[in-house]
């Protein structure tokens, strides 16, 4: 434990042990001779007294000295001295949104009781939903994004250095094997495609990190053009970043720590702007928005010029159209469907401005099959072996208006096999609102060929009642009418009784 958490076990302690003996700070400065200021000092976490001064502290409260510095805490706070032992305050990154530990451990000392019991609850919330601390960390991770509408000009600013530094070399047309070459060249990282074909566990791994004197960077052999240039791209963003903590493969089964996450955050904005120069897309987006009619084929082709993936694409869309467009009233969501089965899963998802009404809900229930993502899934599903093997994606377009709301949004959507495991299909979308800004910023906006439908959140929360895409029963929904209807009945009664 390090001493920041002793400091803060002793002073709650303390504060335990002066109340049970209902002594004031006044008191027990009296009976010990240690000043009040400097008891105040101790209790909130700030001090950790020398010997002398606990063995005073020890006397005036009438215990022995090893049961004062001992870190056990009364039943009623063990929540509390939990969280401290197991050293998750250090793990949430406070400082990314202007906050010490030290501050949240202020808050504690102020009423510790309150706030074991609100750990405790949170704890068993946690259980229930069988959430851990990296759970934590990725909300953290995206409440950061979301916080600066994932757009971070300083990264943006070493990207437009870097590709003037290499002015002679065409990030966006050279191929993975010369990016490769470069990263060699410049850092002494050398790139080896080779089969993941170990074991099964790791075929669906992407790439390896090999650190030590010649590290290298292992590429999954099945990954397709655009992947292995990202990844080399985000290793160049390890180096011109000066960022040493990293995770050595790439998969998040277990995040150990917030920085990692952050620095592989850092490395894929960065790989992500290499590969799409933000002076060279702003140039096709605003031609694009200027079509009187929506161009799917044109967006797609947008995308296959700058040799991206649906997701970097969809991303560097997320990051720009926010600073540049000023539409930032928008969602990203990734979805995941296991074929043959009827199992979507939200596996991503950002919000910007405000949590948007397509978002991640409760365990167990069945995501509107109205949304245009889900019904690309679907039709992903449906085509496939009829395909002969084509890898382009499917692009749809949906206008959505959410049921008894006013809430509007303009939905693009791209679905495809994922390159590791081709019996799952993904689909990225990006939902906007439809505010004037939008309306003014893009010209096809209300292009009478893009259908827009009534959806809802979950069938279990939909009232719709003629809706032929139900999968599920409208139990929630059912049970909230319900509670209505008996908190207006007994409210009538009331009036009535008056």
């Amino acid at each position: 434990m390090d001493e920041q958490n002793l400091k803060f076990i002793f002073g709650l302690k303390l504060n335990q042990l002066r109340s049970k003996k209902n002594l004031s700070l006044k008191e027990l400065s009296a009976a010990s001779g240690v000043s009040a200021s400097y008891l105040n000092e101790i209790e909130k976490g700030k001090k950790y007294p020398k010997a002398d001064k606990i063995v005073a502290l020890a006397e005036a409260l009438d215990i022995s000295y090893d049961d004062l510095v001992s870190l056990k805490l009364e039943a009623e706070l063990n929540p509390l001295s939990d969280i401290l032992r197991d050293g998750t305050l250090q793990d949430i990154p406070f400082e990314l949104f202007g906050l010490e530990t030290s501050d949240i451990m202020e808050l504690m000392s102020n009423s510790p009781m309150k706030f074991s019991a609100l750990l405790d609850t949170f704890s068993k919330i946690a259980r229930n939903y069988d959430m851990r601390v990296e759970h934590l960390l990725f909300a953290a991770m995206r409440s950061y994004q979301e916080m600066n509408n994932n757009y971070f000009e300083d990264i943006e600013t070493k990207v437009d250095s870097y590709i003037r530094k290499y002015s002679r070399f065409d990030f966006r047309n050279k191929n993975a094997a010369a990016l490769g070459e470069l990263l060699h060249q410049n850092y002494g990282i050398e790139v080896k495609v080779q089969p993941f074909k170990r074991e099964d566990a790791i075929d669906g791994i992407r790439a390896i990190h090999v650190p030590g004197k010649k590290p290298k960077l292992l590429l999954n052999d099945k990954l397709i053009e655009a992947q292995k240039k990202f990844l080399i791209a985000k290793e160049i963003g390890f180096k011109e970043l000066k960022l040493k903590e990293r995770a050595h493969y790439s998969v998040w089964n277990n995040v150990d720590t917030f920085d990692k996450l952050l620095n592989n955050f850092k490395t894929s904005y960065f790989a992500g702007a290499l590969l799409i120069p933000r002076t060279e897309i702003l140039a096709e987006l605003r031609e694009f928005f200027k079509k009187p009619q929506w161009d799917g084929k044109a967006f797609l082709g947008i995308m296959q010029r700058f040799d991206a993936t649906p997701e970097m694409y969809f991303h560097r869309l997320s990051q720009l159209l926010p600073h540049y467009f000023e539409i930032d009233q928008l969602y990203f969501l990734r979805f995941n469907h296991h074929m043959p089965t009827d199992f979507y899963t939200l596996t991503k998802e950002l919000h910007f401005s405000r949590l948007h009404q397509p978002h991640g809900i409760g365990l167990n229930e069945h995501y509107c099959r109205r949304w245009i993502t889900l019904i690309l899934l679907k039709e992903l599903a449906a085509a496939k072996g009829k395909t002969n093997g084509s890898k382009t994606p499917i692009v749809g377009v949906q206008k959505s208006r959410f049921h008894n709301t006013e809430n509007e949004y303009f939905c693009v959507s791209m679905a495809r096999p994922l390159v590791l495991n081709p019996e799952v299909g993904s689909c990225v979308t990006l939902g906007f609102v439809m505010t004037e800004k939008f309306k003014r910023r893009v010209r096809f906006w209300n292009d009478e060929r893009i259908k827009l439908l009534t959806v809802n959140k979950t069938c279990e929360r939909c009232g719709i009642t003629d809706c032929k895409e139900r999968v599920a029963p409208p139990t929630i929904y059912d049970r909230l009418q319900h509670q209505q209807k008996m908190e207006d009945t007994l409210q009538c009664m009331i009036k009535e009784y008056q």
